[in-house]
């Protein structure tokens, strides 16, 4: 996943704390909210919310993305968070979700937050990379496989 985002250990949460969906949203805010110096993570939490009141980000094969467009942000953000207990996220093939990429998009941003959502989805297709991110035993376990899979830091 080459270009105009970071994505670092401190992009990482292993092991995700929540075991709801609302709360693994909530803590995705908080993340981005500390990572780009925003009061708090209530808006992007908000902007979340309503996104997936449009229809769940979790796509089956233990995966969830959810995103959204913030105009607080001037750059994309991604986070990765793992649930080893797996979460009902009510995804597409109603099996819990264990694996999440949160994306963040500047608001004018569109193509970029579709390139970044295709992206993403394409490193998931695989069963090895899905298995590798599962076993990974740290964030920087975690950054490897995403940049060497995705593209370059």
């Amino acid at each position: 996943m080459q270009g105009v985002f970071r994505f670092e250990p401190e992009d990482v949460i292993l092991p995700l704390s929540a075991s709801t969906k609302n709360g693994v949203l909530s803590e995705f805010a908080d993340k981005v909210a500390a990572r780009c110096s925003l009061p708090s993570g209530s808006a992007i939490l908000q902007l979340l919310l309503e996104r997936e009141s449009l229809g769940s980000t979790g796509i089956g094969d233990g995966i969830a993305i959810p995103h959204c467009k913030s105009p607080a942000l001037n750059a994309p953000v991604i986070l990765f968070g793992r649930s080893d207990a797996g979460i009902d996220f009510k995804s597409v093939d109603d099996k819990p979700a264990r694996l999440f990429f949160l994306l963040v998009t500047p608001e004018d941003a569109a193509g970029t937050h579709l390139k970044l959502l295709s992206r993403i989805s394409h490193l998931l297709k695989g069963a090895d990379v899905r298995n590798r991110l599962l076993e990974a035993t740290s964030a920087e376990e975690v950054v490897e496989i995403v940049m060497r899979q995705g593209g370059t830091r």
